[in-house]
């Protein structure tokens, strides 16, 4: 540890700073990846655009989210938690006024893009810094729960927020991040210093991480339109293949890998990680639907739409305590369970409801969704965390979250791609489905898990 390193003890002086700074910026991050949702029927009336440039509006910011979490994780451990958090902050709000002041859909999506690299390099931060100020593994769990009420908050109110703005100006959406960047400034200030831990970066791994994410998310969202045989989606998918096996052969041969790949030996750690993926395909995935679905097909306001999202996004803010107890009392793995067979059973009635269901039918149908979402996060990320040692905290909640963001990513773009396909329900239907059924496999598969809840690491 380098001399400007502090000891435990100091940073744990002030462990519910930590949680709160921790929690604006998981609130701030998780409110841009839902408020602009309902916005976007308004964005391409003032910008144009078709339904790929209204996917890459949300997936240009959860793509940049997702392929730079593990780059984040390394650089928070590198630097220290709260100054990777503070970089990443600054940055975050910088876009979110380049957004707001955009001329043209191009420019719009470059800003969303910068907001996605601020956001990485918040998230794992935030996580680490309730890794250092928490030692006990329930205290922990606890502030985890809490750090994801700050982003089941912005999930109830991003909708909502999204749609009254947007009968505004949809570029308010943009300018509210604005003040609670400056909160969280203001509050990291009284935050100890974190410990570093010096060490170089994996350049080619995150460089072949960039290339394999983005060559396989944009091939899926133009395939929709260029036909997925075409030679430059062929190209694409070929790009993706290429960069995979070099990203492979950079962790598993570099000196200093941005992910070392003993973390994945754990049966525990893998199979949780595929959960996060689905799990928020899923969440994502019918956000974006939902939102279109309501608006070009049922005729809704923005503002209406985002009320209609209330029942489902107000519900987990007010249950979301409830995760630690439940944590406490059943196991992270049982939850994890519970939550994904929430979620497959309300995929499920989203699926079978007739295109002409009362909206308010779609509404609640949407409920168990978003509990089933809400009450797996926090046992996810718990659970991972209890199996590393505190000196991994940065690069495996950079994982974690990388594993979330990309579930998120490959959510809207398959999504959109089954939209683009097929008639609007029918690709609507299939998407749910499909995804309900992967849900309950993998409840099969993390049933073996029940005996892991024991924290391997303290």
């Amino acid at each position: 540890m380098s001399s400007s390193a502090v000891s435990p003890p100091t940073i744990a002086a002030r462990p519910r700073t930590s949680l709160a700074v921790a929690m604006l910026g998981f609130f701030v991050v998780a409110l841009d990846a839902q408020i602009v949702n309902v916005a976007l029927p308004a964005i391409r009336n003032d910008l144009g655009g078709g339904l790929s440039g209204l996917q890459w509006i949300v997936t240009g910011y959860t793509l940049m989210f997702s392929a730079l979490q593990l780059f984040a994780g390394t650089f928070s451990d590198r630097t220290g938690a709260r100054r990777a958090y503070g970089l990443g902050m600054i940055l975050f709000t910088v876009a979110s006024a380049a957004c707001a002041l955009s001329p043209s859909l191009v420019f719009l999506i470059a800003g969303r893009i910068l907001q996605g690299i601020g956001a990485a390099m918040i998230t794992p931060s935030s996580l680490a810094l309730i890794r250092e100020a928490y030692h006990d593994a329930a205290q922990r769990g606890r502030a985890i729960v809490y750090w994801g009420l700050g982003g089941s908050v912005a999930a109830a109110a991003g909708p909502v927020l999204g749609g009254v703005l947007t009968q505004i100006d949809w570029r308010l959406i943009f300018f509210v991040n604005l003040p609670v960047g400056a909160a969280a400034m203001f509050v990291l200030a009284r935050v100890a210093p974190s410990p570093r831990r010096p060490m170089p970066f994996d350049w080619l791994g995150q460089i072949t991480a960039v290339l394999a994410l983005a060559s396989l998310t944009y091939g899926i969202i133009e395939g929709a339109e260029a036909g997925y045989g075409s030679p430059e989606i062929l190209t694409l998918f070929a790009v993706f293949a290429a960069s995979v096996t070099a990203f492979l052969l950079a962790q598993a041969r570099g000196r200093y890998p941005m992910v070392p790949l003993d973390l994945f030996r754990s049966r525990t750690v893998s199979t949780t990680l595929a959960i996060a993926v689905v799990t928020m395909a899923a969440f994502y995935g019918v956000v974006f639907l939902q939102s279109l679905y309501f608006q070009q097909l049922r005729g809704e306001s923005a503002l209406q739409t985002g009320l209609l999202f209330l029942p489902m996004t107000g519900l987990v803010a007010l249950l979301n305590p409830l995760a630690a107890r439940l944590m406490t009392r059943y196991g992270s793995v049982a939850m994890i369970a519970a939550g994904q067979l929430l979620m497959a059973f309300g995929l499920a009635g989203l699926w079978l409801l007739p295109a002409d269901a009362p909206t308010l039918v779609v509404a609640l149908a949407m409920v168990p969704v978003g509990v089933g979402g809400s009450l797996t996060v926090p046992p996810i990320i718990a659970l991972v965390m209890d199996h590393v040692p505190a000196e991994r905290a940065g690069t495996a909640s950079g994982v974690i979250n990388t594993a979330r963001q990309i579930g998120g990513s490959l959510g809207v773009a398959i999504y959109g791609a089954l939209l683009a396909g097929h008639d609007f329900m029918a690709g609507l239907r299939i998407g749910l489905g499909t995804t309900a059924v992967v849900l309950l496999v993998l409840i099969a598969a993390s049933i073996p898990l029940r005996n892991a809840d024991q924290p391997q690491h303290e």
